[in-house]
């Protein structure tokens, strides 16, 4: 079964059931993908990947802006746990990412085979890094770790 036909069934089951949650992710992705299939140069494939991309894309964001309203104290507790929910329900339809003790592990051999050793440096690991395994890392966690292992090394 498709993405798109899960989302539909999802909405469906949604909307039967008052889910108020998840109808409204289920159509806030469709809402992105008429956006999207209605740009310029839009070469008219809807499918799975398209539906990953805008996903990714919007997990992304929903991610950075949970991370601002928790970083607001007591006021952005509802609106963070409300985001970090959608990020997680669309989890099951993401790639999945390496986990930190991988990225780690990643980052160290990364350092190793370009020789660096300066933390000025860590834009090249972590360019060569998402250049080469971007779909399998979280570029913020490498960011993190790469800067943490040229700094400690």
């Amino acid at each position: 079964m498709s993405i798109k036909d899960e989302l539909a069934a999802e909405l469906r089951d949604a909307m039967r059931t008052g889910d108020r949650r998840r109808r409204e992710v289920v159509r806030e992705i469709e809402t992105l993908i008429s956006r999207k299939r209605s740009e310029p140069g839009f070469d008219g494939r809807v499918d799975d990947d398209l539906y990953r991309e805008i996903m990714g894309s919007f997990a992304k964001k929903m991610d950075k802006a949970a991370s601002e309203y928790e970083g607001l104290g007591e006021r952005g507790v509802e609106m963070a746990a409300k985001l970090r929910w959608e990020v997680g329900y669309l989890s099951r339809w993401l790639p999945t990412k390496k986990t930190e003790e991988e990225t780690r592990r990643i980052v160290r051999a990364a350092i190793a085979e370009l020789a660096v050793d300066d933390p000025k440096m860590a834009g090249r690991v972590v360019g060569h890094l998402m250049k080469s395994m971007g779909d399998d890392l979280d570029a913020r966690l490498v960011n993190q770790v790469v800067r943490e292992e040229l700094d400690t090394g």
